[in-house]
């Protein structure tokens, strides 16, 4: 794979950031408005709401203490996300206001809606594909990481070789079946070092960069 970042001169890290079942799950089947995370997926990200000390950055997460610990941390080292637009879509633009408040939101799409609602969350509809979002998204960033939040996306970056780190936290449930993280990598080998493992509250998580 040809690494295109190279030369670019850019400090951010493009960073996957995501909850997983055991079998690689990140939602359940006939994931929709009404249930963004499908069918039982919510029990993926059960991690974030089984503690009684909310986050600093936001009280709608309650963790336990190592889980707040990793799920704190990553927020003042980004400075944007990039999301596909399914995702946009089934949480409705998360009414405005996306959950991790100040960071401007990057929405890869064959075309931008007509209207949406913005409140708190810059958003910006990228039509011209993964690279120009990700080299959009380290300007907006200036320095900081961009957090990738959904599977389609992960899947562009890799393919195109400009995920550099993942941090995964693993649920301990075999899910079965849903939306799986990697599904249309490619078919060439990718050899990961890994950084972190911390054993939380009900999850495990995980940190590997990415040797291309």
């Amino acid at each position: 794979m040809k690494n295109i970042k190279e030369g670019d001169g850019s400090m951010s890290k493009v960073i996957l950031d995501i909850s997983m079942s055991l079998d690689g799950f990140i939602a359940g089947s006939n994931d929709s408005q009404k249930q963004p995370l499908g069918d039982g997926g919510e029990t993926i990200q059960s991690w974030l709401f089984s503690g009684d000390q909310p986050s600093r950055y936001n009280d709608f997460f309650n963790l336990s203490s190592k889980n707040r610990e990793v799920f704190d941390g990553s927020i003042p080292k980004t400075g944007a996300m990039i999301v596909g637009r399914k995702t946009f879509d089934i949480v409705n633009g998360w009414g405005g206001s996306h959950p991790i408040q100040g960071v401007p939101i990057f929405v890869v799409t064959h075309e931008a809606p007509e209207t949406y609602l913005e409140e708190n969350t810059s958003f910006m509809f990228v039509t011209d594909g993964i690279e120009s979002a990700v080299q959009q998204a380290k300007e907006a960033a200036d320095g900081k990481n961009v957090s990738i939040g959904t599977a389609s996306i992960a899947q562009q970056c890799i393919r195109a070789s400009l995920l550099d780190e993942m941090h995964l936290h693993v649920s301990p449930i075999l899910l079965g079946k849903g939306i799986r993280l990697f599904d249309q990598i490619g078919t060439e080998q990718i050899k990961l070092e890994s950084k972190q493992v911390v054993d939380g509250s009900d999850v495990i998580h995980l940190k590997y960069r990415l040797l291309y």
